[in-house]
């Protein structure tokens, strides 16, 4: 549910702490705690905050974005799965998209795609198909991850089997049984 800055101050209060605050907690504490696990879940509260548009300024300043995309090369699946889940929830704002693209997140993205993780793969799916725009078109849509798309298609996993199919009817002149050209 998206929040208006009007409800956040009703929630906090005046004195309370503020949002950019309580993120900020957040970010600290992912960077100071060696537990895992602790860093589990406070990636996976980072990655919820990154759902609500107010959020975004915010966790553009504490570098949250960059925070995500470091995520995706853990060799733990669960950092994984919150970092590409964080990037998938702000990914449709244009500054974040430049940031995600400038910041090697396309690449990491991709390769979330050979995870063995259902929700990493989805979220990756997800975030490319919410990445395509005519800035980054080109980038995006090209033979590796049509593949990808196109065997994923064909998946039994209907969660991932329609994402896939999805993707391809949108950003592509083919379906996953069809051989067609890339829409440009």
């Amino acid at each position: 549910m998206f929040t208006s800055a009007k409800r956040i101050e009703e929630k906090t209060g005046r004195f309370g702490r503020g949002r950019f605050e309580y993120l900020q907690a957040l970010v600290t504490e992912f960077q100071d705690t060696h537990k895992q696990e602790s860093k589990e879940q406070i990636l996976a509260n980072l990655a919820n905050f990154a759902y609500d548009p107010i959020n975004y300024g915010y966790l553009r300043q504490l570098n949250v974005i960059d925070l995500f995309i470091d995520m995706l090369t853990e060799s733990n699946d669960k950092l994984v799965q919150f970092g590409i889940g964080g990037l998938c929830n702000l990914c449709l704002d244009k500054e974040n998209r430049a940031i995600i693209m400038a910041n090697d997140g396309l690449s990491l993205i991709t390769n979330c795609l050979s995870s063995d993780n259902e929700e990493t793969v989805i979220n990756a799916i997800s975030t490319l198909y919410y990445l395509v725009c005519p800035e980054t078109k080109s980038e995006i849509l090209i033979e590796s991850i049509i593949e990808y798309m196109k065997r994923y298609a064909l998946s039994s996993n209907a969660r991932i089997g329609n994402l896939a199919k999805v993707f391809l009817q949108d950003h592509c002149h083919e379906t996953a049984s069809t051989q067609g050209h890339i829409n440009k």
